[in-house]
């Protein structure tokens, strides 16, 4: 009976199983991962081993799936590899964040549309690349090469705290934050670049929120 059970058991370990439970192994692994490139890692060795499963099961629909997963995985993960590498050349340097642009969206915008209103839930940053585009409430407006809508990022539920509207025909880049959230955790350099970003926007408005209400007391003061 023993014999019959051991026999019966190591039918089971087969090239084809092995392959079958690692691949599946790593699949649940790579779902526990919280940043980008672990992730693409395991599920890169996730598809490799359940290719090779199905290739020696000589399933052709399974064959077909994961021999598609295997350059989708290698190409995203290719993308995230070079995009840090990007990073870390251009952290310490200027605040412009133009290295950026190959991996951002282009969207066009007329003059008169509004591109978001405050207290829209944010989700992308943007860079302007052409046209002109007005921070409604402020009257400042923003030209090429200057980033906007990154501090909905770091607000309490991702909010706009700003509207803007194109006032100049244009275009702009946009980044997703879930992008801009995988960079900021898989790399520290990133995070500190783009802390300064956010703080040095920050000083700006606090500077000018201290203007405009220096003018309007000197105003009041005036009137009296």
């Amino acid at each position: 009976m023993n014999d019959w059970t051991a026999d019966y058991v190591m039918s089971f370990i087969t090239w084809n199983n092995a392959l079958g439970a690692t691949g599946a192994l790593f699949y649940v692994v790579s779902m526990s991962m919280k940043t980008a490139i672990p992730l693409r890692i395991t599920s890169l060795v996730s598809a490799l081993c359940l290719l090779g499963a199905s290739l020696l099961a000589r399933s052709l629909p399974a064959i077909a799936l994961y021999a598609l997963l295997l350059p989708v995985h290698s190409f995203r993960l290719y993308q995230m590899l070079a995009l840090i590498k990007k990073v870390r050349i251009a952290s310490g340097t200027d605040l412009s964040m133009d290295w950026l642009r190959p991996y951002m969206q282009r969207r066009k915008y007329r003059k008169g549309d509004i591109l978001f209103h405050k207290g829209d839930l944010a989700d992308e940053m943007f860079l302007a690349e052409t046209g002109t585009y007005r921070v409604l409430g402020w009257d400042i407006d923003l030209g090429p090469g200057q980033i906007f809508g990154e501090l909905g990022l770091l607000t309490p539920g991702c909010y706009r705290t700003q509207s803007i509207e194109c006032i100049e025909d244009g275009r702009v880049l946009t980044l997703p934050y879930d992008e801009v959230r995988a960079l900021y955790f898989e790399n520290p350099e990133f995070g500190f670049h783009f802390l300064r970003l956010a703080s040095g926007r920050l000083l700006e408005d606090k500077e000018r929120a201290e203007q405009m209400l220096a003018a309007e007391r000197a105003a009041h003061a005036a009137a009296r």
